[in-house]
């Protein structure tokens, strides 16, 4: 099974000491010229870290390349209203020429939530709220006519794509809506041991939906720090199952991330 690589793009950290904030047009360039698959961004308001605008973050590195494909990782799709998060979709999938993968999620509670009230969001029902916007998303971004909750009609101009969904998500909840609504699943820190029993449990969730089995997508996996071992540890991802795994930056220096990502590929 082939094994999709992905990275974060330098635009937010974990540590609010030690923030990756880096030139993204270089490294997205740099993770095409490497042979990697994917380049991702972080998504927030206000987080408990300095973190750049998603949208803009990715709409550079569709700019600044032609092949690799630009990943919202994830969007809080609930932060924002459902046409306005429809029309950023659809324009970064027409300026990217079809290069998006969405993935979606509710929020990290340790980021608190002074992001949602900042947006005039509700932080308690961000998850309801989730549900409601990834049932509306395929026809807004395609520009068929939706009736918004509010009762509002509206048709977004010019239509696009629908690029893939992936939900992230730990809770059972999550998997539950990445089988309702997505092409895949995203979790954080999985093992290779881990997989085959999600893989499972996502198969007879989607088939409950009526809708094919989902992806695995693995972020931020546990590796050695040896290029080869990790190649081999990247390699039990993809016989357990695991369809991309997209690899978090180990500090500031961000380009050295990348180096060791190049690296791995060549190894794969």
């Amino acid at each position: 099974m082939t094994l999709e690589i992905g990275i974060i793009l330098p635009t937010s950290t974990p540590d609010p000491a030690k923030p990756i904030l880096g030139d993204a047009r270089a490294a997205a360039r740099l993770a095409e010229a490497s042979g990697l698959d994917s380049v991702w961004s972080t998504d927030h308001l206000v987080a408990s870290a300095p973190i750049l605008d998603s949208t803009v973050v990715l709409a550079t590195a569709a700019a600044a390349t032609d092949r690799i494909r630009i990943g919202y990782g994830v969007m809080l799709l609930a932060l924002r209203p459902v046409a306005w998060a429809a029309k950023q979709i659809a324009t970064l999938q027409y300026v990217s020429g079809d290069r998006l993968i969405l993935g979606v999620g509710t929020g990290n509670p340790a980021h608190g939530d002074v992001g949602w009230r900042a947006a005039g969001a509700s932080f308690a029902e961000r998850g309801r709220r989730t549900d409601e916007a990834l049932s509306l998303l395929p026809d807004l971004v395609a520009g068929r006519p939706v009736v918004l909750p509010d009762g509002t009609e509206v048709a977004l101009a010019p239509g696009a794509t629908m690029p893939p969904v992936l939900v992230a998500g730990d809770a059972e909840r999550a998997r539950r809506r990445a089988a309702a609504y997505a092409e895949g699943w995203v979790a954080i820190g999985l093992e290779p041991s881990e997989i085959g029993a999600h893989v499972a449990e996502l198969s007879a969730l989607a088939a409950e939906y009526g809708r094919p089995p989902l992806t695995v997508t693995v972020v931020a996996p546990p590796l050695a720090t040896d290029p080869g071992q990790a190649a081999e540890q990247l390699s039990a991802y993809a016989e357990a199952g695991a369809a991309r795994v997209v690899l978090a930056l180990p500090g500031p220096e961000w380009q050295a991330g990348y180096e060791f990502a190049a690296k791995i590929k060549e190894q794969l």
